[in-house]
């Protein structure tokens, strides 16, 4: 750090901006990490923290929380990634510091904008900081900038040409593999991802995502309830809301197909339709009990939902085996709701669509806590990579149909543990 580098107090001043900017306002945990990773950078410059100290100290996860199976660090990292660049771009163009936080790492780094013609940034704290040196120049000779401007052109068509190959192998009906690491501007996509996204990335659609949008009646004032068909023919249905395990979940999914370098299109439960179902690929995220549009097409077959007809936990939903094998057991019950959720149980299950070339993806749990695991199970390169293992899928086209039944250990409302406990495959 030179003698120009801006002092402490103007560093945290930036922060300060950042925090009361319209592009946070109303992020408070994206704020509280901002503030702790700057003074994380200030006090120890260039030393990238762990997601468990993160996890624990700045958004009070227990001591077991496991970064396997819990994404949350991860997910606010690219979260305030995106913010911060959405700020330098609008209101805080002409600001004299510049908070980055670069990929792959928990470090922010900050740079002094320079002033004049040209207009950039030189280091100023940060891991592998650096300041300007004495051949940096407000404009280059004409014949660099001529040789920088081939190799950039160069690059440019060689990525269009990359992108078209690609786009015309997908329209003539094949499916290359997901990885398109040699595309400028994306990174490698994970060889489990691959395997078991593929099917969903590789057609001309984006798949649908329906979320469990589960009917009410009464009123949020009063007190709210499922909906009974025959007690509640004439009463006022709510369909507000879903679970925080789906909101979540989606978010989840987002990121996944984001590093898959496809859309998604969500859609909810209430509003779906056969025409839906015969005509994409859909990722369904909730139980039958709450996303009601799995009780009109075919579903799982060897690990059902069922409501409790009768005994102490009537009407409670659990997760049946229908045909247990040796050392399973044939009924899996969440924590009784009278007492704190420390254990759930979940499906995630691919069957086939109602139409032959579409796929459908069950993720769903008898709690909204279960859900979410469901989908954090398909989001971790780690779980994807031990259950396409089980499976005896290398590749792909090795991936058939399938039922797997998860046990997910619960803290405080946060999926902390996901084990694979009885798994079906197509015959």
């Amino acid at each position: 750090m030179g003698s120009s580098v801006p002092d402490r107090a103007q560093i945290l001043g930036e922060v300060d901006r950042l925090v009361n900017s319209h592009t946070l306002h109303g992020s408070e945990s994206l704020c509280k990490l901002l503030r702790y990773l700057a003074k994380q950078a200030v006090e120890q410059p260039g030393v990238s923290l762990k997601e468990y100290q993160i996890a624990t100290e700045v958004f009070g996860r227990q001591d077991d929380f496991d970064p396997q199976v819990d994404s949350a660090v991860r997910v606010q990292a690219g979260r305030l990634r995106s913010k911060l660049a959405e700020y330098y771009a609008s209101e805080g163009a002409d600001d004299a510091v510049v908070v980055e936080l670069p990929k792959g790492m928990y470090v922010l780094s900050f740079h002094e904008r320079q002033t004049g013609n040209g207009r950039g940034t030189r280091s100023i704290v940060g891991e592998g900081s650096q300041e300007a040196g004495p051949e940096v120049r407000k404009s280059a000779p004409p014949r660099s900038w001529a040789v920088t401007a081939a190799v950039l052109a160069m690059l440019l068509f060689l990525a269009l040409v990359t992108i078209t190959a690609l786009v015309a192998t997908r329209r003539a009906g094949g499916s290359p593999p997901v990885n398109v690491a040699g595309v400028a501007g994306h990174e490698a996509v994970p060889a489990p991802f691959d395997v078991f996204w593929r099917g969903f990335v590789s057609g001309p659609d984006e798949p649908w995502v329906i979320f469990s949008n589960a009917a009410f009646v009464g009123h949020p004032d009063s007190g709210l309830r499922y909906y009974d068909k025959k007690r509640d023919a004439n009463a006022v249905i709510f369909d507000h809301y879903t679970g925080v395990g789906e909101v979540l979940a989606v978010h989840s999914l987002d990121a996944v197909f984001a590093t898959l370098h496809q859309k998604l299109r969500v859609k909810r439960g209430s509003l779906f339709s056969l025409d839906d179902a015969k005509n994409n690929d859909l990722i369904f995220i909730g139980s039958p009990s709450e996303n009601l549009t799995l009780l009109e097409i075919p579903s799982t077959k060897s690990f059902v939902f069922r409501e409790l007809p009768s005994g102490p936990r009537k009407g409670n939903v659990e997760i049946l085996n229908v045909h247990p094998q040796t050392g399973e057991g044939a009924e899996f019950l969440a924590t009784a709701a009278n007492q704190p959720l420390t254990e759930d149980y979940a499906i995630v299950a691919l069957t086939p669509g109602l139409n032959p070339p579409h796929h459908q993806l069950i993720l769903a749990g008898t709690t909204t806590f279960g859900t979410q695991a469901a989908v954090e199970y398909v989001a971790s390169e780690k779980l994807l990579d031990e259950l396409l293992s089980r499976l005896g899928a290398r590749s792909a086209e090795e991936l058939k149909p399938f039922e797997a039944l998860l046990r997910v250990k619960v803290a405080r409302g946060v999926p902390v543990g996901i084990e694979l406990v009885a798994l079906r495959k197509a015959a």
